[in-house]
């Protein structure tokens, strides 16, 4: 089934959705969304899916960009979490290969820190055989030399020696992109930038939703079978319109990543270390940069747009300044950052770094199906267990047949068809040698291949063939075709969602969005006949999109 996801065909798509009755309609493009979405429809229901931002827009593009297994849930005898969620890593990689990748990390002993020699190597075994981990990955204890060996930015005093193991890394919003897209290839209807703003009813019962587009203003009404709230930081939104906001409840919280240039924060080696304050931190190297986060604060602010905040800023690089001296990075350092809210679980009396990160279905009276909690890394068992609710509730109420069994584990996804795991390495080598054969550069081939996976020959295609094209928008041609690409086949409908959700140069190429954002946006505006005053608002939201990367929240008065 070839891919219908063009950002040209948007209002389309929604008033398609307007036309049927569909056993599900899913309220969240998010990586859990999405993992839903895909799911049903692979066992044969008529799907639908809305999102009020753009995909992947809210917690699903602001994470620690980690499939991991969760360490510091160990801490909290979260045994059951710890091992689902860490057998659900190596599924992710085998599916996704271009955008998931092993990642070893380094768990630094601190004299005094969280965690000695002898919790760190129980500890780590413990984790290694909870997630099932295979026998390559196996964690290794290293002595002092060798933990300042594999990272010499280290703090010396107090060191002690490391725990080696295995994480992966991923692009959290690239892997939420191509579960959707997969999810589009088999049948369902998606849209972004089409909200929620009422719930239709019949006697109590709850039949479908009036949803507004957030770039037109046209309003369609979508009937379903099964409503399935999975908005992430807004489901306690949606729970309230449909009066079923009782009992348990979210708790959000707000962690902070910051981006150096590896010029100034040369990390060699993944580290995850405790700060003086007994919280734990990442630093991470990726794509020429070292990002290091995050905090864990209580959140009660605009859920669209937290923001960094003067205090997250420091803290976070008081927190690498502690574990790397040498460094003494200033805020004048840092290139980019992000902001991203935990949609938790409310327990009271609990500090934000003591909530379960577990998920939780409820079932409203009026039928509302809701998820809440929940890791990136689980997105596949949370989306296995609503749709094997819906199955259930659709065979009971409709007399329907038995719905088959969840098969997502073994569903390659969209761009990861390239030989599996073991083939992986291979098919970059090929493919980037290709990519250098049509005229593209060795790291600009490298950087397309990996970001597309095997789609990557449509964006080579894109860029053979649209050459002058991009040569009169003073646009490169990789660049070009990865534009040209997302509106066609990832639904990018403004220019931000290009910037920061499908390429990440917000974060992590933030020059480069500078040099290019012009041409970009004057492109998109000729695409999509864009009036004068749509490009200037469009152009005015990814200028604030930068400027809260940049600038921290109380700093701007200033």
């Amino acid at each position: 089934m070839s891919l219908n996801f063009s950002g040209e065909q948007r209002s389309a798509f929604l008033k398609a959705l307007g036309t049927e009755t569909l056993d599900i309609l899913v309220i969240g493009g998010g990586i859990t969304g999405a993992g839903i979405a895909l799911d049903a429809r692979t066992r044969g229901m008529s799907t639908g899916l809305i999102e009020m931002q753009d995909y992947a827009a809210g917690t699903s593009s602001r994470s620690t960009k980690l499939i991991h297994g969760g360490l510091r849930y160990l801490k909290q005898l979260e045994f059951k979490l710890v091992a689902e969620v860490g057998k659900e890593r190596a599924i992710v990689y085998e599916n996704a290969p271009h955008v998931t990748t092993p990642e070893w990390m380094l768990l630094p002993i601190i004299e005094g820190g969280t965690y000695g020699k002898l919790a760190t190597s129980v500890g780590l075994l413990v984790y290694d055989f909870l997630a099932g981990v295979t026998k390559q990955e196996r964690r290794v204890m290293l002595s002092l030399d060798a933990t300042l060996k594999k990272e010499p930015l280290l703090r010396k005093d107090k060191l002690k020696g490391g725990g080696y193991y295995v994480e992966y890394r991923t692009d959290d919003a690239r892997l939420t992109i191509e579960v959707m897209k997969e999810a589009v290839r088999r049948g369902v209807k998606a849209v972004n930038y089409a909200k929620a703003n009422e719930l239709l009813y019949d006697n109590g019962r709850l039949i479908g939703v009036r949803v507004q587009d957030q770039l037109s203003g046209e309003i369609v009404d979508i009937k379903a079978k099964k409503i399935v709230n999975a908005a992430g930081p807004w489901v306690d939104t949606i729970r309230d319109i449909d009066g079923s906001k009782q009992g348990k409840r979210l708790h959000l919280t707000k962690g902070v990543h910051l981006v150096f240039d590896q010029s100034r924060f040369p990390l060699n080696q993944a580290i995850y270390f405790d700060t003086p304050d007994g919280r734990m931190v990442f630093a991470i190297p990726r794509e020429g940069k070292t990002y290091i986060g995050t905090t864990d604060t209580n959140y009660t602010g605009d859920i669209v747009h937290p923001r960094m905040t003067i205090e997250d800023r420091d803290y976070i690089i008081r927190a690498a300044n502690f574990m790397f001296p040498t460094l003494n990075l200033t805020p004048a350092d840092m290139e980019s950052s992000w902001s991203g809210l935990r949609p938790l679980i409310h327990e009271d009396g609990k500090s934000p770094s003591e909530l379960s990160r577990k998920d939780e279905i409820f079932v409203a009276p009026s039928g509302l199906i809701t998820i809440a909690g929940g890791k990136l890394t689980g997105y596949r068992k949370m989306a296995e267990r609503i749709v094997n609710l819906v199955a259930t509730q659709l065979q009971t109420e409709e007399g329907r047949s038995t719905f088959p069994v969840c098969t997502t584990a073994s569903i390659v996804l969209s761009g990861g068809d390239t030989g599996g795991s073991r083939g992986y390495s291979q098919f970059v080598q090929d493919k980037i040698a290709y990519g250098k054969s049509i005229g593209l550069t060795g790291a600009a081939a490298d950087v397309l291949v990996r970001r597309y996976g095997s789609n990557v020959d449509r964006v080579f295609e894109l860029y053979k063939l649209h050459d002058k094209e991009a040569k009169q928008y003073a646009i490169p041609g990789e660049w070009f075709a990865s534009l040209l690409y997302s509106i066609e086949a990832e639904m990018v409908a403004t220019p931000h969602d290009f910037f920061i959700r499908r390429t990440g140069a917000l974060y992590f190429n933030i020059e480069a969005l500078q040099r290019w954002k012009q041409p970009v946006t004057a492109y998109m505006a000729e695409r999509f006949g864009w009036s004068a005053s749509e490009t200037d608002t469009h152009v005015e939201t990814l200028e604030r999109h930068i400027r809260d990367a940049v600038v921290p929240l109380s700093a701007e008065s200033k």
